[in-house]
């Protein structure tokens, strides 16, 4: 039996842990879904048994309580693996599982063979080397790489249990007490349909006046590359790449953007890239679906400015 955790948001699960739940049915063996705080209708993902966690103090995110109750459950069960996806949420309570454990933990995993020894692929260097690795242990802990994984249906009945865990006061020491928007609110990258970003072509803080100007038009979140955050234009939470945002827009729009390995592997789940760029070849351009030549100073103007005479 696998144990996949699956993060939701108003009882919907997310697509990341869908595509775990994907990934997870590899192993050939039913699956089990954990859910904290709220059930989630699993019925078209290959679940057997949906556990729902239920808690007084699990109105908010606690990462010891989360592992903590993942362990209870995968134990009880006899789990062969337990999964989640890739995210922060999901990387930091395998991580605190595997430190509860002693369990090696792989992330990012794309694949998995079910063994013995249980045998992964996952990505390394951002995407540009795949790495094969066997876990030795009572039973394997791993995240999936977000976007990765295709999410494949399968229809079939689930059962839902509901449960209240026994849960210490350590467990709950660390957990999140307020959430605080971003400034100026907008559409949430990893959500979003369309993502414009800008990277160092940009020229400034300023610079990215247009780049909102044209985002706002679209309906679309505002993104940037790591050089942006590091020269301190835009907050670390616009970034997008391996130690940013991980986005899977229908269109990612990438304004002076060079696309360093670290910035394509943020986007792998992007449907259509469309780069602006004075360099033709540089590695966004060559990676795009749709490349404009030339100084994005005119060319974002003139298309906020065409998608307003259409209006």
């Amino acid at each position: 039996m696998v144990l996949v955790l699956v993060e939701h948001s108003e009882a919907n699960p997310t697509d990341p842990s869908l595509q775990a739940l994907t990934l997870a049915r590899s192993f050939g063996q039913p699956v089990h879904a954990l859910l904290v705080g709220a059930a989630a209708d699993l019925s078209e993902h290959g679940v057997s048994v949906t556990h729902v966690a239920e808690h007084v103090a699990l109105g908010s995110f606690a990462p010891d309580a989360w592992a903590a109750i993942l362990g209870e459950v995968a134990g009880r069960l006899s789990a062969s693996a337990v999964i989640a996806a890739g995210t922060e949420r999901g990387n930091e309570v395998i991580a605190r599982l595997a430190a509860r454990t002693g369990l090696p933990f792989a992330a990012n995993c794309i694949a998995v063979s079910p063994g013995p020894p249980v045998t992964v692929t996952r990505l390394r260097w951002g995407g540009s080397l795949l790495e094969e690795a066997r876990l030795h242990g009572s039973h394997a802990l791993i995240t999936v790489a977000p976007h990765v994984v295709p999410v494949e249906p399968s229809p079939m009945p689930a059962d839902i249990e509901r449960f209240t865990p026994d849960l210490s006061d350590e467990d709950l020491l660390v957990r999140v007490v307020e959430h605080v928007a971003a400034l100026g609110g907008g559409v949430s990258l990893t959500e979003a349909k369309v993502v414009v970003s800008g990277g160092r072509g940009v020229g400034s803080k300023e610079g990215f006046a247009m780049i909102e100007e044209l985002a706002g038009l679209l309906g679309a979140a505002v993104g940037c590359s790591r050089a942006v955050t590091s020269a301190g234009w835009r907050p670390h939470t616009d970034q997008v790449g391996q130690t940013g945002t991980k986005v899977a827009p229908e269109v990612y729009i990438a304004c002076g953007i060079s696309g360093a390995t670290q910035h394509m592997a943020g986007l792998k789940g992007a449907k259509r890239i469309l780069a602006i760029n004075t360099d033709p070849e540089a590695p966004m351009m060559l990676n795009a679906d749709y490349a404009v030549v030339g100084d994005l100073k005119e060319i974002v103007p003139a298309i906020s400015a065409e998608i307003r005479k259409s209006r």
